[in-house]
């Protein structure tokens, strides 16, 4: 085995434990208790199906949110039940989507530099998150 490969493994496996104990001080603080069901996760860009109101159906749409210089913009937004939400993922850093409490916890996206990654919201609600690598970035998404 290189210096090399022994140095980039080490680094790998910092940044994993980093991670772990990043993501459970999140859980931890987070609270508990939702009396709301979970939403489904999904990695499409936008949601397929329609969404019935009184004045007919309405099509889903798709809400963006940039991760980039060490925030998510805009940090809150508020969409309809069956819209979806998709972080645009462009920074320097390396950034994560965690969800907060029992009502987010299917909030999890993988680690980005670059990339997207989506959520499609199918309960009213507040939904907190923040990154799992850096808790200082936090954002929310209500459910109408």
């Amino acid at each position: 085995m290189s210096i090399r490969s022994h140095v980039n493994g080490s680094r790998v496996n910092a940044v994993r434990i980093v991670t772990a104990v990043l993501l459970c001080a999140a859980v931890a603080s987070s609270g508990c208790g939702s009396d709301e069901s979970a939403s489904t996760a999904t990695t499409s860009a936008a949601a397929s199906a329609a969404n019935p109101t009184s004045a007919g159906p309405r099509e889903s749409a798709a809400v963006t949110v940039r991760v980039d210089d060490m925030k998510f913009s805009p940090a809150e937004v508020t969409v309809q039940v069956g819209d979806t939400v998709t972080w645009k993922f462009s920074d320097r850093f390396p950034h994560s989507v965690q969800g907060m409490g029992d009502k987010a916890m299917g909030i999890n996206s993988p680690i980005y530099n670059t990339g997207e990654w989506s959520y499609t919201f199918t309960s009213a609600g507040s939904y907190r998150y923040l990154c799992s690598l850096h808790p200082e970035m936090r954002g929310t998404v209500t459910v109408r």
